[in-house]
C-alpha cells in the first residue's frame, strides 16, 4: 500500500451523510470517483463530523452514515483500490483542525458563502462549528497530503482557504503540507432539479419530484422524469432559454456516454413525452445495478464493517504521520 501511495498522486474527497444520495451526487461526483481509482491513490471519507453542524437525530445519523458508505461501494468505489472510512474514526481530523484554527483568520471564515447560507437556513443554531467548518475541511485534506481534491464550483472557495492555510503554515513552520489543487472532473455533469431546473438537484428540495435518489425504483424514476419540467417550445435542443430540456439532455448524455449535441440529434423531431420516457429508462438502467449491489451489501454487515475498519486503520496511519510532523513543528512535546 505504502509503495502505491508514493507512486501515484493522492486524491481526497468525501460527502456528508445528510440523506440518501441523489442522481446529482452520482453523476456529479461518484461516477468520477470511480474513474479516478486506477490512476490515483484515492481516499474517500463519509464526513459525519461535518454533519453535526446542523442538529441530527443520533440513530438516523448512524443509519445514514452506513447507507452512504454502502452507496459509495454500490456505485463502484472499490475498497481494494480506494480507502473508505468514517471521518469520526480518525481522531487526527479534530486534532489538526484545532491547530489549523489557530492559523486561520476570523475574517477569512466570515467571508465563506456557505456559512452565510447555512446561518440563514438554521438561524436558531448558528454555532461555532458552522463558522469553523472550513478549518475542519482543510484538516481533512491536509492530513493526507492530498495533491488533488475533486470539487464542484460551490466548493472552490473552501479549497482556496485550504491552500491559504497550508501556505501560511508552511511559511511560518517550514514545508509541512502539500498544497492541494482542485480537480475539476471532465464529465462531472451538473444535474439540476427536475422541477426547478434553475436550481441544482438537491436532497433538501421540498418537492420530491425534483430529485432522483440513486436507490429509487425503476417505476419511481420513470414517473419523476415524466413529470419533469420542459418548456412551451417543443424543440429538443440545449440552450440558456431551455433550462429544463438542457438538464434532461445533460443527464441523458452523462448516463449514455454521448455528448449533449449527440443526444439532441437523437431526439430531433420527437415529442417531449418520448424524450422524457427515454431519459427515465436510461437513468433507471444505469442505476439498477447500484440498487441491486446496495441490497446485497445491506445483508452483509460483517463485510461492510471490515471495509470501514480497515479503511480507518490505513487513514489513521497516514494521518498520524502528518500529525506527528505538525506537533513537532508547532513545539508540542512528543508523546
Amino acid at each position: 500500500m505504502e509503495q502505491n501511495i508514493e507512486k501515484k498522486k493522492r486524491i481526497f474527497s468525501g460527502m456528508q451523510p445528510s440523506g440518501e444520495l441523489t442522481l446529482g451526487n452520482y453523476l456529479g461526483a461518484l461516477k468520477n470517483w470511480v474513474g479516478l481509482q486506477d490512476d490515483y491513490e484515492c481516499i474517500y471519507a463519509i464526513m459525519n463530523m461535518h454533519a453535526i453542524t446542523v442538529r441530527q437525530d443520533p440513530a438516523e445519523l448512524r443509519k445514514r452514515s452506513m447507507e452512504v458508505l454502502m452507496q459509495y461501494i454500490a456505485c463502484g468505489v472499490d475498497p481494494e483500490k480506494s480507502v473508505l472510512f468514517f471521518q469520526s474514526h480518525v481522531p487526527a481530523h479534530a486534532e489538526l483542525a484545532w491547530i489549523l484554527s489557530c492559523n486561520t483568520q476570523m475574517g477569512e471564515l466570515s467571508r465563506m458563502t456557505q456559512f452565510k447560507d447555512k446561518s440563514q437556513k438554521h438561524a436558531d443554531n448558528i454555532n461555532a462549528g458552522l463558522f469553523t467548518y472550513p478549518v475542519l475541511m482543510a484538516a481533512d485534506i491536509l492530513l493526507y497530503q492530498a495533491d488533488l481534491v475533486p470539487v464542484g464550483n460551490d466548493q472552490l472557495q473552501h479549497i482556496e482557504l485550504t491552500r491559504d492555510v497550508a501556505n501560511r503554515f508552511n511559511f511560518h513552520y517550514g514545508e509541512t503540507f502539500t498544497v492541494p489543487e482542485p480537480y475539476i472532473g471532465k464529465a462531472g455533469a451538473r444535474v439540476m432539479s427536475l422541477q426547478s431546473p434553475e436550481n441544482k438537484m438537491s436532497k433538501s428540495d421540498p418537492n420530491p419530484n425534483g430529485y432522483i435518489w440513486i436507490l429509487d425504483s425503476e417505476d419511481v424514476i420513470i414517473k419523476k422524469f415524466k413529470r419533469a419540467v420542459t418548456d412551451s417550445d417543443t424543440e429538443i435542443r440545449p440552450g440558456a432559454d431551455k433550462p429544463g430540456v438542457t438538464n434532461l439532455l445533460t443527464i441523458y448524455a452523462a448516463v449514455t456516454g454521448k455528448t449533449v449535441e449527440e443526444a439532441a440529434a437523437e431526439f430531433a423531431g420527437q415529442g417531449y413525452g418520448t424524450f422524457k420516457m427515454a431519459v427515465g429508462e436510461a437513468v433507471a438502467a444505469e442505476l439498477a445495478p447500484v440498487r441491486k449491489r446496495f441490497e446485497e451489501l445491506s445483508k452483509d454487515k460483517a463485510y461492510v464493517e471490515e471495509i470501514y475498519q480497515k479503511g480507518a486503520e490505513i487513514a489513521g496511519y497516514l494521518a498520524a504521520k502528518t500529525l506527528r510532523k505538525v506537533y513537532k513543528k508547532v513545539g508540542f512535546v512528543a508523546r
